[in-house]
C-alpha cells in the first residue's frame, strides 16, 4: 500500500551517531505531507470528476441507445406510414379508375341506347313518312280518278238527255249505264257500295238539284253528285 500523510507525519527514526538532523527531516516529512494531501486532493477531485464523467457518458450512451432506437422506430413507424399511404392511394386511384370507367361504360351505353332509339324513332317515322305519302299519292289518284269519272257521267249526254225529256222509261235503262260505269271506275280507283234500284219516288227530288258544277260565293267551283238512298 501507498504512505499517507498521517504515516508520513508521525514517522520516527532511531536517533544514531551523525544521523540526519531530527527537525530538518521532520521539516521535509511535513512538506512531502504537505504535497501529498494536496495530490490525494487534487486525485480526489479528479476522481470525482473522471467519476461524473463516467455516468455523463454513460448517460449519454444510453441516450444515443435510445435515441438510435427511437430513430430505428420513427423510420420503421414512416416506413409503414409510408407503405399504407402508397398502398391506400393505389387502391383509391383503382377504385377512382373502375368509378370513372364505370361512368363513362354507362354514358356510352346510354348514349347509344338514345343514339339506337332515335335512329329507330327517325327510321319509323321516315318509313311512315313515306307509306303515308304513298298513301296520300294512291289516295289522290284513285280520287282523281274517281272524279274525272264522275265528271266525265255529269257531263255525259245521258244526263243531257235525261234533264231534257219528261219520259221516265229510259230511267232504269240509264240507271244501269251508270252503276255500271261507276262500279267499273271504283274497282280501278276507290271501292264502292253497289247503287241501289231508283223507283220514281226516289227521283222525284232530281228536279231540285243543281247544275253539276256550281260556284260557291268564295268564286270555288263545287262539284254535286246525286245522293243514292
Amino acid at each position: 500500500m501507498g504512505l499517507t500523510v498521517d504515516e508520513i507525519t508521525n514517522k520516527t527514526f532511531d536517533n544514531k551517531m551523525r544521523g540526519f538532523n531530527p527537525d530538518q527531516v521532520k521539516e521535509f516529512l511535513g512538506q512531502v505531507a504537505g504535497q501529498l494531501r494536496e495530490l490525494e486532493a487534487q486525485n480526489h477531485e479528479l476522481a470525482e470528476k473522471a467519476k461524473a464523467s463516467e455516468e455523463k457518458l454513460r448517460y449519454l450512451s444510453d441516450l444515443k441507445d435510445s435515441l438510435n432506437k427511437s430513430i430505428l422506430v420513427a423510420q420503421e413507424a414512416a416506413e409503414k406510414v409510408k407503405n399504407n399511404a402508397e398502398r391506400e392511394a393505389e387502391i383509391t386511384v383503382r377504385e377512382a379508375q373502375k368509378q370513372a370507367t364505370d361512368i363513362v361504360t354507362a354514358a356510352n351505353e346510354k348514349a347509344n341506347a338514345v343514339i339506337d332509339e332515335c335512329a329507330n324513332s327517325t327510321r319509323k317515322l321516315t318509313v311512315a313518312t313515306s307509306d303515308l305519302k304513298k298513301s296520300t299519292r294512291i289516295f289522290r289518284q284513285r280520287l282523281q280518278v274517281m272524279l274525272e269519272s264522275q265528271l266525265e257521267v255529269l257531263h255525259g249526254e245521258d244526263w243531257d238527255q235525261l234533264l231534257a225529256d219528261d219520259d221516265y222509261s229510259k230511267l232504269d235503262d240509264l240507271e244501269k249505264i251508270l252503276g255500271s260505269r261507276l262500279d267499273s271506275d271504283s274497282s280501278e280507283s276507290v271501292e264502292s257500295t253497289p247503287t241501289t234500284q231508283t223507283t220514281s219516288e226516289s227521283l222525284e227530288p232530281l228536279s231540285e238539284i243543281p247544275d253539276s258544277e256550281s260556284e260557291t260565293d268564295d268564286g270555288k267551283t263545287v262539284v254535286v253528285f246525286p245522293e243514292d238512298n
